[in-house]
């Protein structure tokens, strides 16, 4: 039996939802890095030289569509963009800090 879909494609299951916007392997690792800053891309993939370009920019593409992350172009030569978490994004934070103390609690 397949799960119900809302409008915006997403399954009615809350949790299957969340990890549909922020699960995977990079998602909480870059909103993280991000938190209350606002990063560069060559900032971010210095933060986490593990993911590829290619992966970066699709990664941060998704959280953009999904408006967990706000995108920012500055028209300046040479050409500048930022990102930074949105108030939606910024709710992800407590998920992150839960994450960390079970780290430290199972390590």
């Amino acid at each position: 039996m397949k799960a119900k879909k809302n409008k915006n494609n997403l399954e009615e299951c809350p949790v299957s939802n969340t990890l549909k916007i922020i699960g995977g392997k990079w998602r909480l690792r870059i909103i993280n890095e991000i938190g209350e800053d606002k990063r560069r891309f060559g900032e971010l993939k210095r933060l986490i030289p593990e993911i590829s370009e290619k992966m970066l920019i699709q990664e941060l593409k998704a959280l953009v569509e999904y408006q967990i992350i706000v995108r920012k172009a500055y028209k300046e030569i040479p050409p500048r963009v930022e990102y930074y978490a949105s108030e939606k994004g910024k709710k992800v934070f407590p998920i992150i800090e839960e994450i960390k103390k079970f780290s430290n609690d199972t390590n």
